[in-house]
């Protein structure tokens, strides 16, 4: 069943509204539209990127009808922790994202990240909780630096040096045209500003990863922009 189709048994539809982060794809937001909802959006973890609990008491009203976590990148967003704020006002918390069964390529990528995690020095490497396993769908690091255009500087050095790499998440769900609304959610811009996909796929090579850890610890992090 999918989402929409799960949105509508639950009996959510016009009139309601349901959680959802910013920090993704549009799919969630656009999934809670086309159920007749309106999609409301709550700031995110600096750590998983994934939807905050913490954050979602402030985006509830009257109308709210559930709370909708998108893991993010291979990383489980706080099921327990989204649950246990849902459970105070009697929402239903619905997964945009079913999980998914451990495959080889997800073994591969794992270990893939496992090398980077040890060696990279010139960014952020993700960093992931021991109860919420990552699968490594996407290896998101974050460039330090004051934003952009550090991270875009960053990335066009290491596309520059052969290294794959590309921005998750080009903007914000709550700043595009279909879904624009005025509010500040301050991880979800930070990480728009910072993160940045390195290649873990099963089919990255040895050679591939070396070049990536050369090319991020060379670059260290932040390149200055030319006055």
């Amino acid at each position: 069943m999918g989402t929409v189709e799960r949105l509508t048994a639950a009996g959510i539809g016009a009139g309601d509204e349901v959680v959802v982060p910013s920090y993704a794809t549009t799919g969630a937001a656009e999934a809670v539209r086309r159920a007749g909802a309106v999609p409301v959006f709550a700031d995110i973890d600096p750590y998983s990127l994934c939807l905050d609990p913490a954050s979602v008491p402030a985006a509830l009203t009257l109308r709210t009808a559930a709370v909708m976590p998108v893991h993010l990148f291979g990383h489980r967003a706080d099921l327990a922790g989204l649950k246990a704020v849902a459970a105070e006002r009697g929402l239903l918390v619905i997964e945009y994202e079913p999980p998914r069964p451990v495959d080889e390529d997800t073994r591969r990528r794992r270990e893939n990240a496992a090398y980077l995690n040890a060696r990279l020095t010139g960014v952020l490497t993700p960093s992931v909780a021991p109860e919420l396993p990552h699968s490594y769908g996407s290896y998101v690091v974050r460039v330090p630096g004051n934003g952009r255009p550090d991270r875009d500087a960053f990335a066009r050095a290491l596309r520059a040096r052969r290294v794959r790499c590309q921005v998750p998440v080009q903007t914000p769900v709550h700043r595009t045209a279909a879904f624009r609304r005025e509010l500040w959610l301050a991880e979800t811009e930070r990480a728009a500003d910072e993160c940045l996909a390195l290649p873990v796929d099963a089919s990255t090579t040895q050679r591939e990863l070396h070049r990536v850890v050369s090319a991020c610890n060379a670059l260290g992090g932040l390149l200055r922009v030319a006055a």
